[in-house]
């Protein structure tokens, strides 16, 4: 894995943001016309988000860190290590329907694929194996992120997310005696005591953080 590269891109983003207010900037214009299920600090809503936004993206190497952990620890290295391969190179290079994003702003699009990326495929999971490969409930900043970025933008990174799961995970992969071994592992005490190590993955950014509420 490569998360210190991810790092310093993110810490680049950082030193953008704190240079320009970009994103700040950006946010604040967007406050207005937010869901009204996402609530925000009366005295500081603009702070709320922005340190949402950086939480959301500073969180997704430590994913991928916690992830390739546990693969080594519970024996699915060749389960998991395809995912985060695939989140690590949104950020590494974006897809092409990202070009001109540049800092935390473009980071939140790069960290909503990543996010995204580890749902859909713990979605799939669960369908067919009746467990999730990591588990981790990021619905709620999830659905934050993707009313921060804006619509039709953020369905077209559905679509990329879509896309990208379609070609790793057909159907017939869950078939393979392989996979069915490893459904075993799932509820392995091994598997839930490496993430036993990693409580922070087990909360849902916006209310552990709580800047918003979802009702």
């Amino acid at each position: 894995m490569k998360t210190a590269a991810l790092r310093e891109l993110i810490q680049r983003a950082h030193q953008h943001e704190a240079e320009s207010a970009h994103l700040a900037n950006q946010l604040e214009g967007k406050i207005a016309d937010l869901h009204r299920a996402i609530r925000l600090p009366a005295a500081d809503g603009k702070g709320a988000l922005v340190r949402f936004v950086a939480a959301y993206i500073d969180q997704v190497p430590d994913i991928l860190d916690a992830a390739n952990q546990v693969a080594r620890d519970a024996g699915i290295e060749g389960q998991i290590k395809p995912v985060l391969k695939v989140a690590e190179e949104f950020f590494l290079h974006p897809p092409a329907l990202m070009a001109g994003h540049e800092g935390l702003d473009g980071m939140l699009d790069e960290a909503y694929l990543a996010h995204r990326l580890v749902e859909e495929v713990n979605d799939r999971y669960i369908t067919h194996l009746g467990q999730p490969l990591i588990p981790l409930d990021t619905t709620v900043a999830n659905l934050i992120a993707h009313q921060l970025i804006g619509e039709p933008f953020a369905n077209q990174l559905d679509e990329a997310v879509h896309h990208a799961v379609d070609g790793m995970l057909d159907a017939s992969i869950f078939e393979q005696a392989s996979v069915q071994a490893y459904r075993g592992r799932l509820s392995s005490p091994n598997t839930h005591a490496a993430w036993q190590q990693w409580p922070c993955l087990s909360r849902q950014l916006g209310v552990e953080l709580q800047l918003q509420e979802v009702v």
